[in-house]
């Protein structure tokens, strides 16, 4: 049946399903590929934010304890292979001043020199360590707008064959191709803008850390120095 307008009144289903089902292959591609990256970007956001909350309340009170000690030696065999970043810097620290210390000569600037590398160093490769899956948020967050407006754009040619095909211009004939098109691109950015806000976020707690573990491979530095001093 027409309308006044000559526009069908029969309904058109919307629902994604459908959306999905009277899409053409391109387009069908391209929603399953933006519908995975999205399923990979929320394991990656519930994975590195739970490993973020943890390493940096673990930090937090191991460094507490640290500091309450007497005797660096005993509470490094208690608790110097903890799989915790700060425990990863002070183990840096103990072993290169056990190689630095062992010998009968010892070179003081070059013992504070290598300690402060190797658990700079150690710092480093723990925040690396902890962000390598941010770089797919990065990416997603990027490419995944670029890859739905590609399907955006082949709906819409597609819409346009419809219409050189049937020789009409009615929205009946169109609004199918389109409303494919436009919920590729919602895909897109449903995965994208998860995807930055996470990345971002993500980022700054990073950032956080690092500088907390700078600070303490500084305080750990400069009681190793006092040491070294002692011993002068």
């Amino acid at each position: 049946m027409l309308d006044q307008m000559g526009l069908s009144t029969e309904t058109v289903t919307l629902s994604p399903i459908a959306l999905f089902m009277e899409a053409d292959i391109i387009v069908k591609l391209v929603m399953i590929g933006l519908a995975l990256a999205s399923i990979w970007t929320w394991t990656i956001i519930f994975s590195v934010a739970g490993r973020l909350r943890g390493a940096r309340r673990d930090s937090e009170k191991y460094e507490a304890d640290f500091w309450k000690t007497d005797d660096i030696d005993a509470f490094y065999k208690t608790r110097g292979d903890d799989d915790i970043p700060a425990a990863k810097v002070l183990s840096a620290g103990v072993d290169e001043w056990r190689r630095s210390t062992s010998n009968g000569k010892l070179d003081r600037e070059g013992t504070r020199q290598r300690l402060s590398t190797v658990m700079n160093a150690s710092v480093t490769e723990e925040i690396d360590r902890m962000s390598e899956r941010l770089n797919f948020l990065a990416t997603v967050g990027s490419v995944a707008p670029f890859v739905g407006l590609f399907g955006t754009v082949w709906g819409i040619m597609r819409s346009f064959s419809a219409i050189a095909a049937e020789q009409n211009s009615s929205l009946a004939v169109v609004a199918p191709g389109i409303a494919e098109a436009l919920f590729a691109t919602a895909i897109g950015l449903f995965a994208a803008i998860p995807a930055v806000i996470a990345y971002n976020r993500f980022s700054h707690k990073l950032n956080m850390l690092e500088a907390r573990l700078f600070r303490f491979a500084d305080g750990f530095h400069a009681t190793l120095s006092r040491e070294l001093e002692k011993g002068a």
